[in-house]
This record gives structure tokens, sequence and C-alpha cells, in this order.
């Protein structure tokens, strides 16, 4: 009878050692107490609760389904102590919340308006990355936005002929992920670009950015915002509505007619900065940088000063910018040269 009592004593011991609690802050679930490897750089959520297994030298053990391995310590400090009101025993068996690197972030979110990145100093000096979306599929064939329907063939879309918008780049190149939290860091990183929360942009925007962003449909509006737009010192919408804007007056420039003209033809840096030169002023053009990729144009890199939304005042105030491709061949819409 007493060994009897005596084991049973030993399994309620184990079973309340066993507790779920949710985080206390965003933690990084290692697979050692040497905290020298986290495989898929596995995040806590501080929306869920996660099972305790146990303590032992300033660590906890806790257990995530779905993860490899799927035991994982955290810091004492990530987890609340035993006598907080958010702590829930566990009496027979382990209850484990999460699934992996995608479910880690399920439930965050960012604010919806972006509205703490208002009362940022705006970046007065930026780069603009503009696309020249027919050379960019030629590589990337298997994107969403890179697919073509018998109508596109009947009917080029916008993208086909126009420049669109890879990014806005606040200035100096590593000014990224101002303000951001790490978990949304590692998700950009790793390319969950769907994963990162909505970021609250106007219906109108969304419609408008759908069009001259063709990287919209893979998300690349949520990059773009967490990578770069956070260090612009606007919310998402305003951050986006100026993008537009400046990559509409290229469009809508000589610059844009040059290339539509020459589509499938070789062209110069000279002769793309003298179009900049028609269209925006004289020395306009001096602020423009051509990328090439096996032979073809890639994008225009614009170097934009500030103190303006107009794009003639943005590339007289724009810095002089060296390029190492001098010319390169306007791709057609679809594959193949």
């Amino acid at each position: 009878m007493r060994r009897i009592w005596f084991l049973s004593l030993l399994l309620t011991v184990a079973a309340l050692a066993r507790y779920t609690a949710a985080p206390l802050k965003e933690c990084e679930a290692f697979n050692n107490m040497k905290h020298t490897k986290n495989t898929h750089h596995v995040v806590l959520d501080t929306a869920r609760k996660y099972t305790i297994l146990k303590q032992h030298k300033g660590q906890k053990l806790i257990h995530i389904k779905g993860e490899q391995p799927a035991q994982r310590w955290v810091d004492d400090t990530c987890f609340p102590s035993l006598n907080r009101s958010d702590v829930s025993p566990v009496q027979s068996k382990v209850i484990p919340v999460g699934n992996g690197f995608e479910h880690s972030f399920k439930k965050t979110s960012i604010p919806k308006h972006t509205k703490k990145y208002d009362k940022q100093k705006h970046s007065n000096k930026n780069l603009l990355a503009l696309s020249w979306h027919n050379a960019f599929c030629e590589t990337h064939r298997h994107k969403k936005e890179c697919k073509r329907g018998l109508l596109s063939i009947m009917k080029p879309k916008y993208h086909e002929r126009h420049f669109v918008l890879h990014g806005l780049w606040p200035q100096p190149k590593n000014k990224t992920y101002c303000k951001v939290d790490r978990k949304y860091i590692t998700m950009d990183r790793y390319k969950h670009w769907n994963k990162i929360p909505d970021i609250g942009l106007s219906s109108e925007t969304k419609k408008k950015l759908a069009e001259v962003m063709p990287g919209f449909a893979s998300n690349l509006h949520k990059h773009e915002w967490i990578k770069h737009g956070t260090c612009y010192g606007t919310g998402a919408e305003q951050y986006y509505k100026d993008a537009i804007s400046l990559t509409e007056q290229v469009n809508d420039s000589k610059v844009s007619d040059f290339f539509i003209k020459n589509i499938g033809k070789r062209v110069t840096l000279k002769q793309i900065r003298q179009q900049f030169d028609k269209s925006f002023g004289t020395g306009a053009g001096r602020s423009v940088e051509l990328k090439c990729k096996n032979g073809l144009i890639t994008e225009l890199w614009l170097h934009l000063g500030g103190g303006s939304y107009n794009m003639a005042a943005l590339l007289e105030n724009g810095k002089q910018a060296r390029s190492r491709c001098q010319r390169g061949l306007i791709d057609k819409a679809g594959f193949g040269r």
C-alpha cells in the first residue's frame, strides 16, 4: 500500500509540475539550453498559451506541437510564475499550443493604421526603385504576378507597358526595420510575407497599388512596408500614396513614352538620362541609375532628395548616381526575348 501511495504521489507531483501559460514577451525558443540554435526561428506568441514541462537553471522547457524538435528552451523570465492568474495547471497530459513557424505568429497584429510611425522625422533622402516588369518575369515565371492568360496577349496589362513600383527606400541603405518587432523581421527575412498581418491600407489605395505594384499579389507591399516604409516617417497609407504618386509621375513622362516606343530594342543609359532631362529639367538624369541582368534592363533607381512631392524637384535635390549598367534591352511582355 505504501508503495502504491508513493507512486501516486509522484505522479501527482509530476502532473502539477506541468502547466500552461501565455508568455510575458516574445522570446525565441531554442533547441538547447545554450541557446545556440533555433530551428525555423520560432518566436513565442504572447496571445497563445504554451505547456511548461519543467524549469532548470533559470530556464523553462516548453512543448510546441509541430516543431522539430518540439521541446524548446526559453529564459525563465519569458513566462509568469505559478501564482499568476494567467497560468493554468495541466493534470493529465501535455496540451501543446502552436504549430511550427507559421502558427507562432498567427494572432499577432500590426496597429491597423500604423499611426506610431507618423511621429518619426520624415525621410528626406529616398531611393525610388522602378521595375520593368517584363524583364522581371523572365527570371520569375513562377510568381503570381507573372502569369499571363489569353486575354493578356490580346490586351496588354498596365504593368506590361509601364514602370511598376518595386519600393521607396529611405536612405542610407542600412536604414531598415525602424521600430519593428523582431517577430515581424523574422517573418519578413524568411519571406513569409503572406503571414504578416494587414497593414491597414484603404480600399482605394489597395486598388491603385495592385495596379502599379504587380507584386501586391505576392504580398510584396507588406515586405516593403516592414523593411523600408517603417523608416519613411509616415503611416503605411501615406507612404504608399507618395510611392504611387512618384511612380505615376514617371509613367506620365517622356521617359515612359521612350521605353514603350523602344520595346524589343537596346537603349543606353545616356539616352534614358536625356529623357529624364526633357521631362523633369536639365540635370535630372544624373540622379538616375540603370539596373540590368542578363542583358535586360530590369530597373531604374532614382536617387531623390527631399522637400517636395514633385519629381523634378526631388531629382534636382538628389545625389549624382553611378551606374555599372550602361545599356540594355527593353524586354517585351511574355517569356523569351
